[in-house]
């Protein structure tokens, strides 16, 4: 009898670690490790057929596209002395805050604590501090963190923002080059 009390809380350990399985293998959270895979090639290998081209900054599609997405693209910015990139995916375009943080707090449970392996490099886990986006504020956004960043990931940003665009709303993700996209605000203004 004793050794079934034990074995019943066992069974029920390890039916929980298969469920969390599918926590880390939804569709979501696939797309953007290959985005983040591609990041030491400057997207490169994740970069379509060229959608727009402006005197600094050309945006193409991307091969990568998270499911149910609107749009996802990869942005080459020519400014300074080597070229910079971003990907970018909308995931959601609504006039309805609710809908849009719903699909906010979804992509984000999706995401965070993500096992991303690139080759080469010991897996990172994404983390990020969830805040309730709020309709007062024009843009709501959490940033994660590869821990541990080492080598080239360093600088690599990720962002999950829920913005403001004239009468509806955006949930986007967003990966860059975070030292170099900053450099690239300043030059554009």
């Amino acid at each position: 009898m004793r050794s079934i009390l034990f074995t019943i809380p066992l069974m029920l350990a390890t039916a929980s670690l298969f469920a969390q399985d599918d926590v880390f293998s939804n569709k979501t959270n696939q797309a953007l490790e290959k985005v983040i895979r591609d990041y030491p090639n400057r997207f490169h290998n994740i970069k379509g057929e060229m959608i727009s081209q402006h005197a600094n900054t050309t945006e193409y599609k991307s091969t990568i596209v998270v499911p149910g997405a609107s749009s996802c693209t990869v942005s080459k910015y020519n400014i300074s002395s080597s070229d910079t990139y971003s990907w970018s995916c909308t995931a959601l375009h609504t006039k309805d805050f609710i809908t849009a943080r719903g699909k906010f707090k979804e992509i984000y449970e999706q995401i965070e604590n993500t096992i991303i392996k690139v080759d080469g490099q010991k897996p990172f886990i994404l983390s990020g501090q969830y805040r309730t986006p709020t309709e007062i504020r024009d843009r709501n956004t959490i940033a994660f963190e590869l821990l541990p960043a080492v080598g080239d990931m360093k600088s690599l940003r990720i962002e999950l923002s829920l913005e403001k665009d004239l009468a509806s709303w955006k949930v986007k993700l967003h990966v860059y080059d975070g030292d170099k996209i900053e450099s690239v605000a300043v030059a554009i203004q």
